[in-house]
């Protein structure tokens, strides 16, 4: 049985490890990456089923990786966000996200 692939792009390495082990735990396969560039790079080469996206990226922000992403895939997309404006998450879900999580979440949400 082929392992569901998950790209998380999260540049918070304690949020990261939370969702990683929870990912693992339910038995899906998932790679890391700090960045938006790292993060272009892995949704090439990973061919992810789906990507965890957290917007306040350091090098980028990840309304423009959605963007990028959108130009070639239609790999879904679910943000994972602090940003709790309605202006945020409408901006995203246009732009090509498919879901919209806000920080703090249960694992169960996700």
């Amino acid at each position: 049985m082929n392992k569901i692939k998950v790209l998380l792009i999260e540049d918070d390495r304690s949020i990261s490890n939370f969702i990683t082990a929870t990912m693992d735990r339910e038995g899906y396969k998932i790679m890391h990456a700090l960045n938006g560039r790292e993060g272009l790079s892995l949704s090439t080469s990973f061919c992810p089923n789906v990507i965890l996206l957290d917007l306040g990226l350091p090098d980028m922000d990840g309304l423009k990786l959605i963007e990028q992403v959108r130009s070639w895939s239609i790999t879904p997309i679910i943000v994972i966000s602090a940003r709790t404006l309605e202006k945020s998450k409408i901006a995203a879900l246009d732009l090509g996200a498919d879901d919209y999580l806000t920080k703090p979440f249960g694992t169960g949400e996700l």
